[in-house]
């Protein structure tokens, strides 16, 4: 991806990031309570978790959703910030080792506004356009089986 704009290089986690062997495994079929001891770094489990207490049935809970996604997204900021992201420049969801951290993001977004956290709501949303992508691009990744 060539960056025109002049701006810094996209950043794309490694391909032996944690998110890359959890994604297989549950590709595999397994529970994703089972791979997180396995795999404790992958922003993509915690995302997972977090996504399922936003939804779960009979109510959501998301003050337990809030602490997944913090986890996840504070998983994918060192695994950026080791791929030699600075805190700035696109992180894109095309590539599938970053899909994990940015799910993480949107997901911490929806917590923090459940718990009427709405600054903190607010400062994720502005951190996935400041990736180079949006809400709505993250959630439709929801919809894409893992493979």
């Amino acid at each position: 991806m060539e960056n025109l704009l002049g701006g810094p290089p996209p950043t794309l986690l490694p391909s032996d990031h944690a998110d890359v062997p959890a994604r297989a495994e549950l590709a595999d079929g397994a529970d994703v309570r089972d791979v997180v001891p396995r795999h404790p770094a992958a922003c993509l489990l915690w995302a997972l978790l977090a996504e399922a207490e936003l939804t779960r049935p009979g109510g959501a809970d998301p003050i337990a959703a809030y602490a997944y996604a913090r986890t996840g997204y504070h998983r994918g900021l060192d695994a950026l910030r080791r791929a030699g992201w600075r805190g700035a420049g696109p992180v894109p969801a095309t590539h599938q080792a970053n899909q994990g951290f940015l799910r993480a993001l949107l997901a911490l977004a929806e917590a923090a506004e459940g718990i009427g956290e709405t600054p903190e709501a607010e400062r994720c949303r502005a951190f996935l356009g400041e990736c180079g992508t949006s809400a709505d691009e993250v959630r439709a990744l929801r919809q894409e089986p893992l493979r």
